[in-house]
């Protein structure tokens, strides 16, 4: 399997950080918070399939999400499978 990653600019990463700050700030939900989310995602997926997690993106999105109408935020993983292991039990 091969697969294909994309250098993100130092100008992108900056503004994916900056955004994932504030979108944190707003939501209540602090960086070490986001940290510990995708550690334990991580932990959970690896326990099915073979993960890169080192190049794993977790992130709350609100796009479509309106103050005062009913509207959540969600959250959307990235998570690079480098193999799926066999099914167990």
């Amino acid at each position: 399997m091969k697969l294909f990653f994309r250098r993100k600019t130092s100008c992108q990463v900056a503004k994916d950080r900056l955004k994932i700050l504030l979108i944190s700030d707003r939501l209540n939900c602090s960086p070490e918070m986001m940290e510990m989310i995708k550690r334990d995602i991580a932990k959970v997926i690896s326990k099915y399939m073979r993960i890169d997690a080192e190049h794993m993106e977790i992130q709350i999105n609100t796009k479509g999400c309106k103050q005062g109408h009913g509207g959540k935020p969600s959250l959307t993983a990235s998570i690079p499978i480098e193999a799926v292991q066999a099914k167990q039990g």
